[in-house]
């Protein structure tokens, strides 16, 4: 600050392109990330970013049950869904790692749009579509 209390512009920027970097960095860090969600004991793996976009499913072969392939169908979807819930899980948390800081920079994150904190709604913005997550606009699954 400058004398008598008034802000000093030219801080005031340098700060903001500092916060800019180290966003944009973070983003980076994010998109390249990847984290695994599995169920059923390890019989389905999914692979999502540090975004939530899901990039690589696994489904063990010991799941399928060919005697019984409509059980089989099912009870695969459920464990593909569980599986991408608990990635998403991951990325979440991974997210609050990487942005919690920034936002805690700005304030604390309260209500700045998909920064997390009261308001804020958590994750990036747009959520982590096809994910079923609260206010992901995604997928429900079988609709059971």
């Amino acid at each position: 600050m400058e004398p008598g209390g008034q802000l000093n512009m030219q801080e005031l920027l340098q700060q903001a392109q500092a916060m800019q970097e180290q966003l944009f960095s973070a983003q980076r860090e994010l998109a390249e990330a990847e984290v695994k969600g599995t169920a059923g004991g390890g019989l389905v793996t999914v692979t999502v970013n540090g975004q939530g976009e899901v990039t690589g499913l696994s489904i063990d072969p010991k799941t399928i049950d060919a005697d019984d392939p409509a059980d089989t169908a099912e009870t695969i979807a459920d464990l593909v869904l569980a599986a991408i819930r608990d990635a998403g899980r991951e990325a979440q948390q991974l997210q609050q790692e990487k942005m919690g800081p920034l936002a805690e920079g700005l304030g604390g994150g309260g209500g700045i749009p998909g920064l997390g904190g009261a308001g804020g709604g958590g994750g990036l913005p747009g959520g982590f579509p096809g994910l079923g997550g609260p206010g992901s606009g995604g997928s429900g699954g079988s609709g059971a």
